[in-house]
């Protein structure tokens, strides 16, 4: 079992839109769908896949099988929005103009990074539950802080999404080298010792959870693409170091 603290009390976060209203957007003529819409349905999307990783953060300090639900409903929440846009996008790309086509196209590309987070948050405790040893202390602290992380990194997304400001991405930016740092130590701590296949786990949740890391820079990035007007793919690690 992942260790409980006692002090702890189980708690689970779900999206502040609830889902079936994320998915019943209004419908145009011949069944179409605003690009407006699509859009907000990506800023639903921030908040699903931030409490998301809320829940994480929940099931490591307290082993809430409420939480480990939650990420389950996100997770299919995430693929039925991904779905929703997947279908609709395409028509309404075309009755707009360039600026508006660039948004839809970035929602496109949101959604796709959003979808994959829900996986890996779910396969991220997937790997631990049913686990009958204790998380040694040194671990649960280590992914306990990457969770934390991770879930400050996707509130600056879903506020840069919402304000298209630079300074929200830029925090995430700068917030994604001490999620690898922490993963990368907790490998290099486990390899450092004898092989124990049982702590194989602990690897795959910290992967999964670097990984989020990964996807929440790539959102970033496409953060300061709305904002400014122009890619940041070649610029990334010039940003986050101002």
């Amino acid at each position: 079992m992942v260790q409980k603290p006692r002090s702890q009390s189980t708690r689970a976060k779900r999206a502040h839109y609830s889902s079936q209203a994320a998915l019943d957007v209004p419908r145009l003529g011949n069944e179409e769908v605003a690009g407006d819409e699509l859009t907000a349905l990506v800023l639903r999307a921030c908040l699903i896949a931030r409490d998301s990783v809320f829940n994480v953060r929940d099931f490591l300090t307290d082993n809430s099988r409420m939480a480990l639900l939650t990420i389950k409903d996100c997770e299919k929440e995430l693929d039925q929005i991904e779905r929703k846009i997947d279908d609709h996008l395409p028509g309404a790309i075309t009755r707009v103009g360039e600026a508006k086509a660039r948004q839809l196209l970035a929602c496109l590309k949101f959604i796709t990074d959003l979808e994959r987070i829900g996986d890996l948050a779910y396969s991220a405790v997937m790997q631990l539950h049913g686990r009958r040893e204790k998380l040694p202390a040194r671990d649960l602290r280590d992914l306990i802080a990457m969770a934390s992380l991770l879930y400050d990194m996707l509130e600056q997304i879903h506020l840069g999404f919402e304000k298209r400001e630079i300074s929200y991405p830029r925090n995430v930016l700068q917030s994604d080298p001490e999620v690898d740092r922490l993963c990368h130590a907790l490998f290099q701590r486990h390899l450092a010792e004898s092989e124990n296949p049982q702590n194989f786990d602990i690897l795959l949740t910290a992967q999964a959870l670097e990984r989020i890391g990964d996807h929440a820079k790539n959102l970033a990035e496409e953060l300061y693409g709305l904002a400014e007007g122009r890619s940041l793919r070649h610029n990334a690690k010039k940003l986050s170091s101002t």
